[in-house]
């Protein structure tokens, strides 16, 4: 709180520097507890991806959970809190994953294989002579193909409240906790069948 106690008031410059002080902020603690993530992963004997999927996932989602709720909470609509939550995903998806990759491929099309680059890479070396950003996957296709079907049972049930709910978020209680527990269900799945490819890979 002391240090976030240093972001400018919205006052100054149209509310324009409050905001890019507060998301250098959030983007510092975000890689904080990412980095604590990885290396409690690690220390646990965790596999990366097992690891990126539940602590390293948790830990930098965290924060827009909290900020949908308050959405949700304090706004007539649910506009705001699923899109915070699909606005944050593009951005995960097209910027935090595009960005370092495109920078990547700049970095090694200029600097060419290198020593390091052919001991680790000998079997690309023949395909790749000039060398390349190269990112292997052992289980993400199966991870973002879960993914992808629980994405769309999310969505049948967005669609399904606001056909006989009036609306994405409220309704009677009951059928809070139901929609509730059967999101959650969709994560438990994701995790689960994820985890459960990634060992009968190693």
């Amino acid at each position: 709180k002391l240090i976030f106690a240093l972001v400018p008031p919205t006052e100054y410059c149209g509310g324009w520097l409050c905001f890019f002080i507060a998301l250098a902020m959030i983007g510092c603690v975000t890689i904080i507890i990412g980095d604590l993530a990885s290396l409690l992963g690690c220390s646990m004997q965790i596999s990366d991806l097992q690891t990126a999927i539940t602590l390293v996932a948790m830990g930098t989602s965290l924060p827009d959970t909290f900020a949908s709720r308050t959405a949700a909470l304090q706004d007539e609509y649910a506009d705001a809190s699923i899109g915070n939550v699909t606005g944050s995903n593009s951005v995960n998806v097209f910027l935090g994953i595009g960005l370092p990759w495109m920078i990547g491929a700049i970095y090694w099309q200029v600097i060419g294989p290198t020593d390091a680059w052919k001991a680790k890479y000998p079997d690309l070396l023949s395909v790749y002579p000039d060398g390349g950003f190269i990112v292997r996957s052992t289980g993400l296709a199966f991870s973002v193909a879960v993914f992808s079907c629980c994405a769309v049972v999310c969505f049948a049930i967005l669609i399904a409240r606001r056909q006989f709910l009036g609306g994405e978020l409220g309704g009677p209680k009951t059928l809070q906790y139901v929609s509730g527990g059967v999101l959650g269900c969709l994560w438990a799945l994701y995790i689960g069948l994820s985890i459960w490819n990634d060992s009968q890979g190693s």
